[in-house]
């Protein structure tokens, strides 16, 4: 499922540090555009934090594909794949979005999202879930899984 969005000539984002909305031509995307209100990059490659006040904004305003690692501070597991999501967000940083829901933190989302393993990797675009995997994974397993959905190091 491609979003529709996407082969327009307009990105609309949402600024992962103040939760602005952005709009900007696509053609500008290599100009690493800034947030219009905190002047951050919109694009700045790594995970964003979401939450229960900031997770619906970005499934429904964000053009991008977004890619939500859900995890806990105290999972093994989560800890060895943040670094694989670290990479991936920055090389991707331009045609997908990686955030992150502590699920101790936030532990509705867990529950409104069906968690029941962490870490779990939900993939959403045009904000809906679009498809999902448990565990931690190699970097290149997950590139391979992605590209399964059209995102990838060829879609950069």
């Amino acid at each position: 499922m491609r979003n529709p969005a996407a082969d327009s000539d307009t990105l609309k984002v949402v600024c992962g540090d103040c939760g602005q909305r952005a709009r900007f031509a696509r053609r500008r995307l290599e100009d690493e555009p800034r947030c219009p209100s905190c002047k951050h990059p919109l694009f700045s490659g790594v995970p964003v934090l979401l939450n229960q006040n900031n997770l619906d904004r970005h499934l429904r305003f964000d053009d991008l594909p977004l890619l939500v690692d859900f995890w806990a501070p105290w999972c093994g597991p989560c800890k060895s794949f943040a670094p694989v999501l670290g990479e991936v967000a920055s090389e991707l940083r331009r045609t997908l979005r990686v955030g992150k829901v502590d699920t101790d933190a936030s532990p509705a989302l867990g529950t409104r999202f069906g968690i029941r393993s962490i870490p779990t990797i939900v993939l959403f675009e045009a904000g809906g879930e679009i498809a999902r995997r448990s565990g931690a994974l190699p970097k290149s397993a997950l590139l391979a899984w992605l590209g399964e959905h059209g995102l990838g190091p060829r879609a950069a």
